[in-house]
């Protein structure tokens, strides 16, 4: 969906944020309709140097919740055991983003920041329908999309060629069914309760199961969070203009930084402009394979790889020195986090799980004036017509009419986000906060997107899942964390 759009010029890689799979070892018996039977399995970390035990299963759902007879899809459930079981609270079922994320492979990447909260909870893992093992939607996208900007008639063809494709019937891959498995999950685990953890774009699916069964809810955390009554795709453009001009104000105001680089944001415009009067043609090894790789980049793929960049706290730390070399004709670095990006999400992402909620809930949210404003903004207006091209064709999803409605919820909530977030930003996730009765809204300085292992993040959500309120919880270690330091030069940040 839009949260994950990185803009021109990529359009494979404008279409997620941070991803990480790994897919756990399933039982293949097929289960009988509402029956979830685990087995022992390991859950694969991304890196595959480690693995986590788990339980794993497979539950028979619909895939036409209107049609309950009809075609079956089965949903990958993993259960990660809580380790004080004579003390253990309701489980906390874990969200991930995307939209085409597997649950599993987030908690695979994340296995240790969630180690305190396994102490008293089961963690529960569901592959949203169209990712990980649960029926993906997943979609070839050819590597030369990288390499530019690619036509509206070329994204056309790739989007045909996805959907003929895709084993399931992508109306039905929506948020409004997700909610619904998670309610079937809930029901065949027979946990009379439970508490939820989402990021990105899983926020919007706790928001929604919120809205639908929030009695069976006890706490919420939302990580990166999507307001409950709005989709993030009208104010794409204007969200990542915000983060980079703070993230470049906080070089300015960092006495090495601004040493070494003076104004950033004066020299990417600059640099902008001359990649729009003349597009480089690079030569240079691929970051991945050494192979040597021709590479366009034009005005296009700057905004496409600096958006990306924004996403994570580490590589926007590098781009004013990223920017200030390509600004003295050594592109290589820049170019080279292009693809980068592109292979990382390439193995990441169900893309077609991810057209099937962007076409559906996202694009009929933008307005010509949001056309409009882009225009002004470094990306421009190309996230929004490739957008619209990839969803061209697309069937209408199952979208319930209720999906945007603002919400009032009794529970308490944890609401989590960074400073230079360029998608989800803190007036985001003080949308969501106000939606909860009892909530608690941390803005952590000098971050992007995703705060789960940010400092002492870790031990917050784990206190705050135990009390079960946001009151009493003490969240200076937190709100006073340090951003990591800017790389200087090639020697790293300055010491």
């Amino acid at each position: 969906m839009s949260p994950h759009r990185a803009g021109p010029g990529i359009a494979r890689a404008a279409l997620c944020a941070l991803l990480f799979v790994a897919q756990p070892a399933l039982p293949t018996p097929a289960p009988s309709p509402g029956e979830l039977v685990l087995h022992d399995c390991r859950l694969q970390s991304p890196t595959g140097t480690s693995s986590v035990a788990a339980r794993c299963g497979r539950l028979a759902v619909a895939e036409d919740p209107a049609a309950p007879t009809g075609r079956s899809l089965l949903l990958a459930v993993a259960v990660v055991p809580a380790l004080d079981r004579a003390r253990a609270l309701e489980p906390l079922f874990i969200v991930a983003g995307g939209p085409g994320q597997a649950a599993s492979g987030f908690y695979a990447g994340y296995a240790p920041a969630f180690a305190r909260v396994q102490r008293r909870h089961d963690l529960v893992l569901v592959d949203q329908r169209g990712t990980g093992d649960s029926g993906r939607l997943g979609c070839e996208m050819p590597s030369e999309l990288e390499l530019g900007a690619p036509s509206i008639a070329r994204l056309q063809a790739l989007s045909s060629a996805c959907r003929a494709a895709l084993p399931g019937r992508p109306q039905f891959y929506t948020t409004s069914v997700a909610v619904r498995d998670l309610e079937a999950v809930r029901t065949a685990l027979g946990a009379p309760q439970l508490s939820l953890y989402g990021v990105s774009y899983g926020t919007r699916v706790v928001l929604h199961y919120v809205r639908r069964h929030g009695e069976h809810v006890r706490a919420v955390v939302l990580d990166g969070a999507l307001p409950p009554d709005a989709s993030p795709e009208p104010r794409l453009t204007d969200h990542a203009a915000q983060a980079l001009a703070l993230n470049f104000a906080r070089c300015r105001a960092d006495a090495a930084c601004a040493a070494a680089f003076t104004d950033p944001a004066a020299t990417f415009e600059a640099l902008r402009r001359g990649l729009v009067a003349r597009p480089q043609l690079l030569q240079l090894a691929d970051p991945t394979s050494g192979e040597r790789r021709s590479l366009p980049f034009d005005a296009s793929a700057l905004a496409g790889t600096v958006r990306l960049a924004s996403y994570s706290t580490m590589t926007a730390a590098l781009l004013p020195y990223l920017v200030d070399r390509a600004a003295h004709g050594d592109y290589a670095p820049l170019a080279a986090q292009l693809l980068l990006f592109g292979a990382h999400l390439d193995t990441q992402l169900a893309y077609g799980m991810n057209l099937a909620v962007s076409c559906s809930e996202d694009l009929p949210q933008v307005a010509a004036a949001d056309r409009v404003r882009a225009a002004a903004s470094f990306l421009g207006v190309a996230p929004f017509e490739q957008l619209a091209a990839l969803c061209s064709g697309w069937p209408a999803g199952l979208v319930d009419a209720d999906l945007y409605a603002p919400l009032h919820a009794k529970m308490s909530a944890l609401v989590l986000s960074g400073e230079l977030d360029p998608v989800t930003p803190p007036a985001f996730g003080a949308r969501a906060a106000a939606a909860f009765a009892d909530r608690r809204h941390i803005v952590v300085p000098g971050q992007a997107h995703g705060q789960l292992a940010v400092g002492c993040a870790p031990r917050l959500i784990a206190a705050f899942l135990e009390a079960g309120t946001t009151r009493g919880l003490d969240s200076r270690c937190l709100e006073q964390a340090a951003p990591p330091p800017f790389v200087i030069d090639l020697a790293g940040p300055a010491p």
